[in-house]
């Protein structure tokens, strides 16, 4: 695998780490030993919240995570993404503030995602895709 400086998590990837999925834990142990840090945006803390999350590995994950915040600046930049992809509505609000989070991280960026695809239309190829 080539570097890596910064490694942004959809909810997806975070919830693969949280249920301790193997091949995930694996990639993380790659990028981890590559000196890569591992970074969400706050509002993926909202989507993988649920009744049946493991509130204590949530916890671990996060004390291990940077949790960028999601301003109003984040969020008409993500808007800005949004319209330059030509997508729009709730569907793709997150994919658009994921994108903009990987967007202002240092490079090298990957993208650990569900959808790459989408990720590929809000990014370009300024960000490295890591399908799930």
């Amino acid at each position: 695998m080539e570097h890596v400086e910064t490694v942004v998590l959809d909810s997806q990837g975070l919830s693969a780490w949280i249920a301790q999925d193997r091949k995930t834990l694996a990639m993380f142990q790659v990028l981890h030993a590559m000196g890569a840090d591992f970074v969400i945006g706050a509002n993926i803390i909202v989507e993988v919240s649920h009744a049946r999350v493991n509130m204590p590995r949530l916890q671990w994950a996060l004390s291990r995570v940077k949790v960028e915040p999601v301003t109003e600046a984040a969020a008409k930049a993500s808007a800005e993404l949004l319209k330059a992809a030509g997508l729009h509505g709730h569907k793709y609000a997150i994919d658009a503030t994921v994108a903009e989070v990987a967007l202002r991280q240092p490079g090298p960026v990957a993208v650990l995602t569900s959808d790459a695809d989408d990720m590929a239309r809000l990014c370009g190829d300024r960000v490295r895709l890591i399908g799930m």
